[in-house]
């Protein structure tokens, strides 16, 4: 139940607030938004792999809700577990050991959406 509340914790904040932002009009936050969305459509690459990248640049830029959001859509995509484990190996290897503490939240966010399905 613990792991449920955490993923739709984070699923409910994030969309409130992403309406309060593209509600206030702004141009250029509406584009901004508008190209993140378009960036991890299917194209040369599949959306998987975008979201796979975006994960380990998320762990290296030390984003926890960046690395949250990302997981989830990794998720839906079906990754599995052992894949996960060899994205959390890149994203240690490129940012080295500060990614650490990082690696051990998703974890613990990873083991919450799978018991949540």
């Amino acid at each position: 139940m613990e792991n449920q509340i955490k993923v739709d914790e984070f699923n409910s904040y994030r969309e409130k607030m992403n309406q309060k932002i593209l509600g206030s009009d702004n141009l250029v936050l509406k584009r901004l938004f508008n190209l993140d969305t378009n960036t991890y459509e299917e194209g040369a690459l599949p959306t998987v792999t975008k979201e796979m990248l975006g994960l380990v640049a998320s762990m290296v830029l030390r984003c926890d809700d960046c690395v949250k959001y990302h997981l989830g859509k990794c998720f839906e995509l079906g990754v599995t577990t052992d894949q996960m484990f060899e994205i959390f190996a890149v994203a240690n290897i490129v940012g080295g050991t500060i990614v650490i503490p990082h690696t051990r939240r998703a974890v613990e966010y990873w083991e919450a959406l799978q018991s949540k399905s």
